[in-house]
């Protein structure tokens, strides 16, 4: 794509960045209402059956996902056309979401900067190694990576460790405006614990916030995951790196069924929003169908985003991603050509 063609996609996609502020409120009431719905919904089943409970807090799992959506468009500054309505709204979520507002945004502002990009990658994106990076890793960094990417660590353990602990800290070099909203979305957290333990008892309220914290994670974990790590993904050292090309070849088109498609906000429609992180979800879906270029992107099904799960490792020369048990082949044949040719250089990815 031509810088032409980039500068009239991006005019092409500029009419839908505009915030509806009615839009807005009412997918904030059909979001953040069902969810308190529900979360008592499923306190008052624990009367009938604890089996009945955990179903109903799959629900309310779904609509924390709604809610993170939200969350994010705040801090994109793309909910409310007020960047106050934003900053307040962002808060709000934040701690139904368990994200600190302040400090995520930063992060993910990085993420968007940065992403596809390999010689800037660390901040607000999935730990992502190529296979020359692996093959010159030691034991112990092999093994940390190799267990970061296994399921049952990332979308097992991945969403406690995010709300527990890496939402709850500041970054080192963080301002005093982010430490201090992060520092209030805690408070606001730990009052609210304490209050519905005093209401309810402990044992009632693990029961049914536990479970939604840890799916709605692992559901978050998963879309984050799989909209950046599919198959035809883009990768690019800084040199040859293109933020256009980055935002609509690196993120994918999840196309999903409908009614997915509305808890997860529309975020399968991640290449319009990577390409224009200003349209609110609400558009996102209408940017896509109207600006064509856009339909060219990578679109990826619920049954092919399965395949994901054998992405592991980034081999740079031949633009794809490899399984653990190809990268063991490589390490082998690299192995061999150097005893068979002890002057044979290390394998720098080709």
């Amino acid at each position: 794509m031509s810088k032409q063609q980039q500068a009239e996609l991006k005019k092409r996609v500029a009419p839908f960045a505009k915030s509806d502020t009615k839009v807005g409120v009412a997918q904030l009431i059909n979001s953040v209402i069902p969810f308190f719905l529900f979360w008592f919904l499923a306190y008052q089943s624990l009367s009938v059956s604890i089996w009945l409970t955990l179903a109903v807090t799959v629900i309310a799992a779904c609509f924390v996902v709604r809610i993170f959506i939200i969350f994010h468009d705040c801090a994109h500054g793309s909910f409310f056309k007020s960047s106050q309505a934003n900053r307040v709204v962002g808060t709000f979520t934040g701690i139904i979401s368990h994200f600190a507002f302040a400090k995520w945004k930063r992060s993910h502002m990085m993420h968007h900067a940065t992403s596809g990009n390999l010689d800037k990658r660390g901040t607000g994106d999935i730990w992502m190694m190529t296979v020359d990076e692996y093959i010159h890793a030691s034991f112990w960094t092999r093994l940390t990576y190799r267990l970061y990417r296994n399921p049952i660590v990332m979308f097992g353990l991945g969403p406690f460790f995010l709300f527990l602990v890496d939402n709850r800290f500041n970054k080192k070099g963080a301002k005093r405006k982010e430490r201090m909203n992060t520092y209030f979305i805690n408070t606001s957290i730990a009052v609210i614990y304490a209050l519905l333990i005093w209401i309810i008892g402990w044992q009632a309220f693990l029961i049914v916030q536990l479970p939604i914290l840890f799916l709605s994670g692992a559901i978050g974990i998963w879309l984050f995951y799989v909209q950046h790590q599919f198959e035809d993904s883009y990768f690019e050292n800084e040199e040859e790196w293109d933020f256009v090309k980055a935002a609509v070849d690196g993120s994918s088109y999840y196309k999903l069924p409908t009614v997915m498609q509305w808890i997860t906000g529309n975020i399968g429609f991640h290449h319009v929003h990577h390409l224009s992180p200003r349209v609110p979800n609400y558009n996102l879906e209408k940017t896509h169908n109207n600006v064509t270029p856009l339909q060219q992107a990578t679109t990826i099904t619920l049954a092919s985003s399965l395949e994901s799960f054998r992405f592991r490792v980034y081999d740079e020369a031949n633009k794809k991603f490899v399984s653990f048990k190809e990268m063991k082949n490589i390490l082998r044949q690299r192995k061999m050509r150097r005893q068979q040719n002890p002057r044979t250089p290390n394998y720098q990815g080709r």
